[in-house]
């Protein structure tokens, strides 16, 4: 398995595994998600694609001759100013994680993690960030085994 930048190539498998993303959301918060949806489409994409302040990851295996998509993790770098009450740092946040169903328990979120720890410490980064939504366990389970710790916690009142 490597890790490398995406590429437009991997566009279509990418929609693929968002809408598998979104479906995890949808299936959860079926009041905030829609489904089967995309956050991006493949303009979208593309543009992402050639942004450096929001590199996008994808972890790929080859299998006679041919690269497979296994994984993608999105990120955006995050700086945040000095104020009289913040420091002034700079953060990657993961904005999209995933692994094709078809291809978990292979470590591929780990190495695509361990890939964006690697990227922030490279450039600067004090931190790296990312949300969980409630109701993604299995997605907060794998978080909390890589030893990351809640920051803050965002609560609601549905009205």
């Amino acid at each position: 398995m490597m890790i490398r930048r995406a590429e437009e190539r991997d566009i279509p498998v990418i929609l693929q595994l968002l809408e598998q993303v979104n479906m995890v959301h949808h299936r959860a918060r079926p009041d905030l998600f829609n489904g089967p949806a995309t956050k991006y489409n493949a303009g979208q994409l593309a543009d992402i694609f050639r942004d450096d302040t929001r590199p996008v990851f994808v972890a790929v295996d080859t299998e006679d001759g041919q690269e497979r998509v296994l994984g993608h993790c999105f990120c955006v770098y995050e700086i945040q100013e000095e104020t009289p009450l913040r420091t002034a740092i700079r953060t990657l946040y993961i904005d999209d994680i995933s692994v094709d169903e078809k291809c978990r328990g292979r470590k591929v979120g780990t190495a695509l993690y361990d890939h964006a720890v690697e990227t922030a410490r490279r450039t600067g980064c004090y931190n790296i960030t990312l949300h969980v939504w409630e109701g993604n366990d299995t997605a907060r389970k794998f978080y909390d085994n890589l030893g990351m710790k809640v920051q803050f916690t965002s609560m609601e009142t549905i009205l």
